[in-house]
């Protein structure tokens, strides 16, 4: 009997066949399996499935899917790692296709429902035992069913749904369960069922003879190909020749022609034992296919040769960068030593420095010049355990870690792997992949890196490493131990200027159409640019504005205003508008109460104006501008040191009953932190209240004492630049950093006058003038 027609989208099944009342999973990968499955998903769930007439056919027809198949309710919907999607549907109704339709985005058919037909209740109900029996007997001498399957079988009281259920556990061809299907009359489908069952249960009989005569003599190999061919045979007869033996024959090639070691060959091996004896519709096959494909696809002997030649090299890095002169004469020595110990065992190179400096890049660079793959993995953000070390294969969705993710992507054992923000870490409930990390980065222990996922161990010894942070402050210590760090501070503004012509300008000349001739900037316009219109360590704010230029020039140009487009100063200001930032921030006259100090961020070195101010009150100390506790406390140590030295400082003794004083530090949204600021706070206070100038030109940086003493910083190098930037002349500096002003670039050094001292009694003679107000 037939109900009224609907309509559903329709999902062609390849050597599979869903019975009413059956449960099972379905993974589905073609496009317009895809486009079925969400649109079910967007109505009420439901979706005919029914069988292809050729398993080898990969975009079926409506000619291509037999008419009879069964409507079904998708309980589950999940997509795997690999894209595929996995339904976990149940089984409702038959019924069969009036009218296909093919849209090209997916297939959707016309249904009728059948039900059922009964004729002799009595006769039905033998047919029903007659067949519990036979299934019963089949069971006995089948190794696949159990008596847990009798059990849930017997329970069934409908003739036909227990017709269903005992066909979809037996291994019959697509063409014998689908003409099952179509049977609407319950009688003649059991009587069917019967004459099958009981063919399936003597091929069984006459299996387990044949597998008795010979066991005794065939040897281990013998028996596994015997098994095999004897499969194939089977598989051959039911139709699957194409299913899950084809993928089954697939892996075993693949394992054979790896490169996997002893161990991890004979693991892949027992794993594709377990794949061939799980049915192909449980979930667990797709696991172990997924797990075997992985480990085929790891590199685990292939390695690229390696080319130490240290010239090659320093021109490498010559013509990829401009200045870090430094830096490359530690690449190169880093280089030189793996050259003559043939050992990639040494420190982990750590790049430090502030955004845009060109860290990454000169990775890239490290790998182009010894002839090594290159991988980055970025780890921001990154708060999960699981990310380095990958998921156990028990949870749902399990995949390797990024370390092995990042090694198969390099299909080498030996890449220049770049860590990318290292410092950018964080701690969860998830675990501590910094902790994980400790492992991956120890040349002592990488050698057996262990992954959750792989299970077995991995070689990461040969693997180069290479991680770059903006602040090796945040680097957990354990982990900071482990590599050897390497600043690049930033570029001072004749080396952007350099950067911008060779490299910069051209890049995005290139990337925006336009020739050397249709864009010239003059080397004035292209200064102008760096000082007032950038203000950064590194170069790619530089580079944005560059790029806006170059789109300018072409709206210039396709409008047909000009041929071409010439930046001189006068004409950046009508291209890019006023200037964002004031080139030199020194105060532009002596003041009273102010002082010019250099501090430290990760985006490089900055100026940092601070500002005292007293007024009649009882000595309350106020502070603002979003400091932190250490900058506080430097604020509050001088002005302890200033009241012990009040009357040898010419300031009244009584001043802290007099007066409150505030001491401010902008910009006020912006926080800051740090002891560096000492000296200057305390020279902006004894300014204030003893009227004395402070010199505009003096910038300083230091922390202060109780008594006075000045002990030493770090980042005088980008202090120094961003002194600078700012017109500065004069630098107070702290005795003890003496030695690190030879890493400062020669043409910031020749232009600042560096005062050292080791006392505030000396600061102040070189920062206050003996003039007063």
């Amino acid at each position: 009997m037939t109900k009224e027609s609907i309509q559903l989208p329709l999902l062609p099944l390849r050597g599979l066949l869903v019975f009413p009342s059956m449960v099972l999973h379905i993974d589905a990968g073609r496009d317009k399996s895809v486009a079925a499955l969400e649109k079910a998903k967007m109505e009420d769930k439901t979706i005919f499935l029914a069988a292809q007439k050729q398993v080898s056919v990969k975009e079926p027809g409506p000619s291509d899917v037999y008419p009879v198949g069964t409507v079904a309710y998708i309980k589950q919907m999940m997509t795997l790692p690999n894209g595929t999607i996995r339904i976990l549907v149940e089984g409702l109704y038959r019924a069969e296709v009036n009218q296909f339709t093919d849209d090209d985005k997916m297939l959707a058919v016309d249904i009728n429902e059948l039900t059922d037909e009964h004729d002799d209740a009595d006769e039905e109900e033998a047919l029903k035992r007659s067949l519990l029996n036979q299934f019963e007997r089949y069971i006995n001498v089948s190794e696949k069913l159990t008596n847990e399957t009798l059990a849930a079988v017997s329970d069934i009281q409908e003739p036909g749904r227990l017709a269903d259920i005992v066909t979809s556990h037996l291994s019959l061809k697509i063409p014998d369960k689908e003409n099952l299907l179509g049977m609407v009359n319950v009688k003649e489908r059991l009587n069917h069922l019967l004459e099958l069952l009981s063919n399936e249960k003597n091929v069984l009989d006459l299996e387990k003879q044949i597998g008795q005569r010979v066991k005794q003599s065939m040897e281990k190999t013998q028996k596994e190909y015997y098994l095999r061919e004897q499969l194939k045979a089977i598989q051959t007869e039911l139709g699957e020749k194409d299913g899950k033996s084809g993928d089954a024959e697939e892996l075993r090639e693949k394992i054979e022609a790896s490169d996997m070691p002893g161990r991890v060959a004979d693991a892949a091996r027992k794993e594709l034992a377990r794949f061939e004896k799980v049915p192909q519709s449980s979930g667990e096959s797709s696991i172990i296919q997924n797990y075997i494909e992985w480990l085929v696809a790891l590199p685990w002997t292939v390695q690229t040769e390696d080319t130490f030649e240290i010239d090659r090299a320093e021109a490498t890095l010559h013509e990829d960068h401009y200045g870090l002169e430094k830096v490359k004469e530690r690449v190169l020595e880093y280089l030189s030593v793996r050259k003559l110990t043939q050992s990639i065992k040494g420190p982990i190179l750590c790049l430090v420095g502030p955004p845009g400096v060109g860290k990454t890049s000169l990775a890239q660079s490290i790998a182009r010049t010894i002839n090594r793959h290159f991988v980055r993995m970025s780890l921001g953000g990154v708060r999960d355990e699981a990310e380095i070390r990958g998921h156990r294969r028990t949870y749902i969705g399990a995949m390797p870690g990024r370390i092995i993710q990042g090694m198969k992507k390099a299909e080498t054992v030996n890449p220049v792997f770049l860590l990318d923000e290292v410092d950018k870490m964080a701690s969860h409930f998830n675990g501590d992949p910094s902790s994980a990390m400790l492992e991956v980065l120890d040349p002592e222990q990488n050698n057996q890196f262990s992954d959750h996922y792989i299970e077995e161990t991995y070689d990461l010894s040969n693997v180069m490493f290479i991680t770059t942070a903006n602040d090796a402050g945040s680097i957990p210590e354990p982990l900071r131990d482990r590599m050897e760090l390497i600043t690049i501070s930033g570029y001072t503004e004749i080396e952007k200027l350099h950067i911008a012509k060779d490299h910069l300008l051209p890049k995005q000349l290139m990337e925006n159409g336009l020739g050397k001739s249709d864009l010239q900037i003059r080397e004035e316009a292209l200064l102008k640019l760096i000082r007032m219109y950038t203000r950064e360590a590194g170069v790619r704010g530089l580079e944005r504005q560059l790029a806006n230029l170059c789109r300018k020039a072409a709206r210039i140009m396709i409008s047909g205003e000009k041929k071409r487009v010439i930046v001189t100063e006068k004409k950046l200001e009508e291209l890019l508008g006023k200037p964002l930032f004031r080139y030199g921030q020194m105060e532009e006259e002596n003041q009273i109460g102010a002082a010019t100090g250099l501090a430290y961020t990760t985006a490089g070195g900055d100026t940092l104006s601070i500002e005292v101010s007293h007024y009649p009150g009882k000595g309350k100390l106020t502070l603002t501008g979003k400091l932190g506790d250490v900058m506080q406390e430097s604020a509050q140590a001088a002005f302890s040191y200033i009241r012990a030295r009040a009357e040898e400082l010419e300031i009244d003794p009584d001043f802290h009953d007099k007066y409150d004083i505030h001491i401010h530090v902008p910009e006020g949204a912006t926080p800051k932190d740090g002891p560096s600021a000492g000296i200057t706070m305390a020279t902006a206070l004894i300014s204030a209240l003893t009227g004395r100038v402070v010199k505009k030109e003096v910038g300083m940086t230091g922390e202060i004492t109780l008594r006075g003493r000045v002990l030493p910083i770090g980042g005088l190098k980008e202090k120094s630049l961003s002194a600078h930037r700012a017109g500065l002349t004069t630098i107070i500096i702290p005795e003890d950093n003496a030695k690190d002003i030879e890493d400062i670039p020669t043409s910031v050094r020749d232009a600042l006058t560096f005062i050292k001292v080791n006392h505030l009694d000396q600061v102040l003679t070189h920062a206050l003038t003996e003039e007063k107000t």
